[in-house]
């Protein structure tokens, strides 16, 4: 079978498994990402999350002998929610971001992958594939911007004319030497909307992200949120969408294309309080499933604990309490006493100042002692 023809069967099976859009590119060096890398590293605006070697990410040919082409896939996920819950005083709730709605997208993306391997191999026997989705080596989205399925946005993401950036991506490295796509020309022109309202600042400059800055990134970190962003995360419990949700090639883009990202109101905006004492077990039964849940229940409860002094909220403060007291992780209990600090009252003023009697972590007297300031 010819190449073209193979290509073009591939593009048709393709949308028939749910993939959104597909798009080709050679598995040529990404030579100015490679330098763009280097310097994140330089600045250390990496997360730490990603692969390290800038090699490994930007070079295909070492990661599969013999590579030839890269296949890049896009998936659409939702941007609204039916039948959204309100959070109200006494009952307030937290939200995960977008792209944390519905199943897990590692798995998602994963199986459509699967199924183009089975493909390939079925009608290429000799076939060489690598794939990968967001923890492989390369970067998805210079092999989604190179392969044509979107242009890389002031705000990092790739933005498509047909979903906006609401998309999650994949790739296959083969030896197959497809026959590559034209990449899509940049339209977000003088507009830095993205810029301007990022909450803290992490979008140094258009295609920039300082992610030590950036909310998506903070609320997956493990240890005392630094205090200058407590106040900017507000009820954000994982993920961030500002640079998504004001972007005007977002506006009117809904994508709901796939039952299984449809998101649960309950699970996507969850109540605050119960969060706070969810069991391991009870939080992997009930949140496993998405991918906000990756690093477990101890950022989302710290994060539960801010949103709710951002709330000011009243009715949190006997759990709080509780929480301060009996804890055994520090990051927690000194969480919770800055808060009760921030929501202030006789009963959390009290309560601190026992704390600080009785409390032996010195990272956790400190969190006292800023709660006591609050007051």
């Amino acid at each position: 079978m010819k190449v073209a023809e193979l290509q073009s069967e591939l593009t048709e099976y393709a949308k028939s498994i749910g993939v959104d859009k597909i798009g080709f590119t050679t598995a040529s060096p990404f030579h100015e990402l490679k330098n763009r890398l280097r310097r994140q590293q330089e600045l250390g605006f990496q997360s730490g999350f990603e692969e390290s070697d800038v090699e490994l990410r930007t070079e295909p040919l070492k990661l599969l002998d013999g590579a030839e082409s890269i296949i890049a896939i896009a998936l659409a996920y939702p941007s609204r929610m039916e039948n959204a819950p309100i959070g109200k005083k006494g009952a307030r709730r937290g939200i995960f971001c977008r792209a944390s709605w519905g199943v897990d997208y590692h798995v998602a993306v994963r199986e459509r992958l699967q199924l183009i391997e089975e493909w390939l191999i079925a009608r290429v026997p000799d076939v060489k594939i690598k794939s990968m989705v967001d923890t492989g080596e390369l970067v998805d989205r210079a092999v989604a911007e190179r392969a044509g399925i979107g242009w890389s946005g002031k705000n990092c993401s790739i933005i498509t004319p047909e979903f906006g950036s609401y998309i999650y991506l994949g790739e296959l490295i083969t030896n197959i030497p497809f026959i590559p796509d034209e990449p899509i020309e940049d339209e977000c022109g003088d507009c830095t909307l993205c810029i301007d309202v990022c909450p803290t600042g992490a979008i140094v400059e258009a295609g920039q992200l300082n992610s030590q800055r950036c909310i998506a990134f903070l609320t997956q970190t493990k240890g005392f949120l630094p205090d200058e962003f407590r106040s900017k995360i507000g009820n954000r419990i994982y993920g961030c969408d500002t640079c998504q949700t004001v972007c005007p090639k977002n506006k009117g883009k809904i994508n709901w294309l796939h039952e299984e990202f449809k998101p649960d109101p309950e699970l996507a905006k969850p109540l605050l309080q119960p969060l706070l004492t969810i069991s391991n077990k009870e939080f992997k039964a009930k949140f496993g499933h998405v991918s906000g849940s990756w690093r477990g229940k101890k950022p989302i409860q710290r994060n539960a604990i801010l949103a709710l002094a951002h709330f000011k909220e009243e009715a949190a403060v006997p759990d709080l309490i509780d929480i301060m007291k009996r804890d055994e992780r520090p990051v927690i209990r000194g969480t919770a006493a800055w808060a009760l600090g921030k929501i202030g009252g006789d009963e959390a003023a009290q309560a601190l100042r026992a704390a600080k009697v009785r409390e032996q972590d010195p990272e956790v007297l400190l969190e006292i002692q800023k709660g006591i300031a609050l007051l």
